[in-house]
């Protein structure tokens, strides 16, 4: 374990509490591997306000010692991608730093580091399937790399499950010329809470899907920092989320344009149903003062299926230099589109079919963008569920 002897122990009556920060831009949010950097939530800070923080308070402690979910390859291993668990004492740091306290919390107290690796050159017909499973409410620490060698092309899936209170850290590398398809679906029992910080670096001409999938847990709180090491990287971010009663689906990206000519997509669609569901998305791009030629564009959509849901959205575009080929963002929080309903009852179709297709409609064309059959089929059949627990609701 990496033990960051730190002045904020965890007591009964909260933590003593250091003065925060305030950062002008994005950029300078403070980033740390010390524990110390990181002051205890109150929920008054910018990054925890929309944050339930007694869902993911028992993150907060640095000495956090529960047994962490298992990572193992349960489909298309091969020689050329590895599955390694090393000490974290051995590991040394791959991608940026943490950005906020469940992250620094994960780095410091994992025991463990499971490191995926893609030989360079290798080009993967076959997705790779990892599953992450927790069989502890115990809070823990947990620790992934995943490395894309130069020129490499593959898919990987990581697929959470179980019972779990954990907070992650994931490192994603994508080396110069690589193309990878790195999907996390989060499918957690009821009862499970999940903090984690995707630090993602995307090499020269390098290209990125980041597929993001959150259906189950009680509470999961997904930070996504995107950095580029060179010019031409690509990243596509896509997100889906199915928010019921009771639960907080919360997603966070910071795209960090600072090299020339490179290009971002984001777009996240969420659907909340029941008393108490509750979403968030924060989508910040910053395009540095040398970034001239960037492309980038962000977009989340949210469809509201009844009372006592609520969707946050906030997207945030700080740009510095004037030379780009096109920025912006859009948000939309939303019942049903009543023309939508209109226009397919009158054509025959009753009131509760209409309703099934506008939502299969509103997922379908992100969905279909995810690119892995698999994940796909199983996604539409996880909102064919979810719309038929939501019938309760209506």
């Amino acid at each position: 374990m990496k033990t960051d002897h730190s002045k904020a122990v965890l007591a009964s009556e909260g933590i003593s509490q250091q003065k925060s920060k305030v950062a002008s831009s994005r950029a300078d949010r403070e980033s740390s591997f010390s524990v110390d950097d990181f002051p205890v939530p109150t929920g008054r800070e910018e990054d925890w306000r929309f944050t339930p923080l007694e869902l993911v308070s028992d993150l907060f402690d640095p000495q956090i010692s529960g047994p962490a979910p298992k990572v193992r390859i349960s489909e298309g291993e091969s020689s050329q991608i590895t599955l390694r668990h090393v000490d974290s004492d051995e590991h040394k740091p791959v991608v940026g730093k943490p950005g906020d306290r469940t992250a620094v919390v994960a780095w410091n107290a994992s025991r463990e580091v499971s490191t995926l690796e893609i030989a360079e050159g290798v080009q993967a017909d076959v997705p790779v399937v990892v599953e992450v499973e927790g069989s502890s409410l115990e809070p823990a620490a947990s620790h992934l790399v995943v490395r894309a060698g130069a020129n490499s092309s593959a898919t990987m899936v990581l697929r959470h499950s179980g019972s779990a209170c954990v907070t992650q850290t994931v490192e994603v590398d994508v080396a110069d010329g690589a193309n990878l398809t790195l999907v996390s679906v989060q499918e957690w029992d009821e009862k499970s809470t999940h903090a984690a910080n995707h630090r993602i670096r995307v090499g020269r001409d390098a290209s990125l899907k980041h597929v993001v999938i959150t259906l189950g847990g009680k509470a999961v709180r997904l930070c996504s920092d995107v950095e580029y090491a060179g010019p031409g990287g690509e990243v596509n971010m896509l997100g889906v989320y199915y928010t019921d009663a009771h639960q907080h689906h919360e997603h966070r990206l910071f795209v960090d344009h600072g090299p020339k000519n490179c290009y971002s997509r984001v777009a996240y669609k969420g659907a909340l149903q029941g008393k108490g569901a509750h979403s968030v998305w924060i989508g910040d791009v910053l395009i540095g003062a040398q970034a001239f030629g960037t492309d980038s564009y962000e977009l989340n959509r949210n469809l509201v299926l009844s009372k006592g849901a609520m969707a946050d959205s906030v997207p945030n575009l700080e740009i510095e230099n004037g030379e780009i080929e096109g920025a912006g963002h859009a948000s939309t929080t939303g019942r049903f589109d009543d023309e939508h309903l209109f226009y397919l009852m009158s054509r025959g179709i009753d009131e509760k079919t209409a309703r099934r297709l506008v939502v299969r409609g509103f997922f379908a064309e992100l969905i279909n963008q995810i690119g892995v059959a698999s994940v796909e089929e199983h996604l539409m059949q996880k909102i064919e569920e979810e719309l038929n627990q939501g019938e309760a609701y209506a």
